[in-house]
C-alpha cells in the first residue's frame, strides 16, 4: 500500500522560522494529491519533508504501513521529480533512465526490459542515444519522470516540474501527466503555485497558506464551497471579485446594487441563512456568474451599471474590468486577497481606492474601453464572507 499519511507536521527553521505548521493530512493509496498555494506557504518545504531531504521538528509520516519520519531517502520507496529536471548532462537519455537500477545492481536483461518498457510509455524509444542537451524542455521532463518510473516505488513527489515549459508546452505535459497517472495508479504528491495546475490534475487539492492547510477537497469544492477569502480568492481565473457588502433585511447591498437572498420564503442561496442576522460582510461573485444583460438573462435580476476601464480579448473569451461604486478591502480581508492573487500592489490608478471587479463573457461580444455595461447577479451565485474571521457564512 502508498497512501501516505501526515500528522501534525511541522517544520521550524534556526531563526524560529515556521515554514509547515501542524499539517495533518492523508494521501489514499493511488490518490493523485496536489499542494496548492502562492510563493513561500510551505507546499515545496512540505513535499521535501515527505522525501526526507528536509527534518521533521515535529509530527510524523507514514507512507504505507511504515512511519518513514527518521528514515534516510533511499529507505522511503519514493521517486521524486525535481523542477529542474536535474538529469545528468554527459549521460545519454537511455543511461539516465537506467540510473537508479545501475545503483540497485539490477540484472541486465530487467534492466533493459524496465528501461525499455518506461521508454516506450513516454515515447521516448526514438531519443534513448541523444544527451539531455540535444533535447526540448518537453523532452527532458519526460525524462526526468521516466527516470522515477522504472524505480517503482510507493509514491511520485514532484516538485512544480511544469514550471519551466511554455504555456502551450505545459497544456500538453498536464494532460500526459494525467494520463500516465490513470495507467499506473501510483500515489502522487504534486506540488505547483499554478491553480489551473491544481484543478485539472488532482484528485484533492491541498490549499496552504503560511504552512498551514486552508481547505482539502476535490477541485470542484474547492472552487464552488471555499472554505474561506483566501481559498475563494486564489481558486479560478480570473480570482473570485471581493467586495464589502451589507446584509439588511434578507437582501444584500453593495456598489449600489441590492442583491434579495431570499424568494418566497425559500433560500435563494447558501447565504440566505444568515441574512436575517443583517450587518457587514464580504460578498464573493466569481467572473463567470456577472451576466452580461440581454434578451437571454432574466430581467428580474438585480443589474450592476458599469463603465468599462480594460477589455482583455482572449479569442473564445473576454476578460473586462471595471470598477464599482465601494471601497476596496482592508485589514485581514484585504490581506487574504492580495495573498491569494499575489498583487497587492498592484493598482490600475494611483490613489484610485475603488474595488475593481472582472467579468468574463463571450468573445463574439465585442465590448470596447469607456462603454457603458450591465451585469446581472444571481442571488445563488453570490458567496458570503465573515469581514473578521474571512470565513465562509454557510
Amino acid at each position: 500500500m502508498g497512501g501516505i499519511a501526515l500528522e501534525g507536521v511541522t517544520k521550524v527553521f534556526p531563526g524560529g522560522v515556521t515554514a509547515v505548521d501542524d499539517v495533518e493530512l492523508e494521501i489514499a493509496d493511488g490518490e493523485f494529491m496536489v499542494l496548492v498555494g502562492p510563493s513561500g506557504c510551505g507546499k515545496s518545504t512540505l513535499l521535501r519533508m515527505i522525501a526526507g531531504l528536509e527534518g521533521v521538528s515535529a509530527g510524523s509520516i507514514r507512507i504505507g504501513e511504515r512511519d518513514v519520519t527518521e528514515l534516510a531517502p533511499r529507505s522511503r520507496d519514493i521517486a521524486m521529480v525535481f523542477q529542474n529536471y536535474a538529469l545528468y548532462p554527459h549521460m545519454r537519455v537511455w543511461d539516465n533512465l537506467a540510473f537508479a537500477l545501475r545503483l540497485r545492481r539490477t540484472p541486465k536483461p530487467a534492466m533493459r526490459e524496465k528501461v525499455g518498457s518506461v521508454a516506450g510509455v513516454l515515447g521516448l524509444k526514438e531519443l534513448t542515444e541523444r544527451k539531455p542537451g540535444a533535447l526540448s524542455g518537453g523532452q527532458r521532463q519526460r525524462v526526468a519522470i521516466g527516470r522515477a518510473m522504472v524505480r517503482e516505488p510507493q509514491a511520485y513527489l514532484m516538485d512544480e516540474p511544469l514550471s519551466n515549459l511554455d504555456a502551450k508546452l505545459r497544456v500538453g505535459m498536464r494532460a500526459e501527466l494525467a494520463r500516465l497517472h490513470d495507467r499506473l495508479g501510483t500515489t502522487t504528491v504534486y506540488v505547483t503555485h499554478d491553480q489551473i495546475e491544481a484543478m485539472t490534475l488532482g484528485d484533492r487539492v491541498a490549499v496552504l497558506r503560511d504552512g498551514r492547510v486552508q481547505q482539502c477537497d476535490t477541485p470542484e469544492r474547492l472552487f464552488d464551497e471555499p472554505a474561506n477569502l483566501f481559498v475563494a480568492a486564489f481558486m479560478g481565473t480570473p480570482p473570485m471579485n471581493l467586495v464589502g457588502a451589507e446584509l439588511v433585511g434578507g437582501a444584500l447591498r453593495f456598489a449600489g446594487v441590492e442583491v434579495p437572498l431570499a424568494r418566497n420564503g425559500g433560500a435563494a442561496s447558501g447565504a440566505a441563512a444568515v441574512a436575517s442576522v443583517g450587518g457587514p460582510v464580504i460578498a464573493g461573485v466569481r467572473p463567470a456568474d456577472l451576466l452580461l444583460a440581454g434578451p437571454d438573462v432574466d430581467p428580474a435580476l438585480p443589474r450592476l451599471r458599469v463603465t468599462l476601464e480594460v477589455v482583455e480579448r482572449l479569442g473564445s473569451e473576454s476578460h473586462v474590468i471595471f470598477p464599482v461604486d465601494a471601497q476596496a478591502l482592508t485589514g485581514e480581508a484585504a490581506v487574504a486577497a492580495d495573498e491569494a492573487t499575489e498583487e497587492g500592489d498592484a493598482t490600475l490608478l494611483a490613489g484610485d481606492t475603488r474595488t475593481r471587479f472582472t467579468a468574463r463573457i463571450e468573445g463574439r461580444r465585442k465590448l470596447t474601453p469607456g462603454e457603458t455595461a450591465e451585469f446581472a447577479i444571481d442571488p445563488a451565485t453570490v458567496h458570503l464572507f465573515d469581514p473578521e474571521t474571512g470565513l465562509a457564512l454557510r
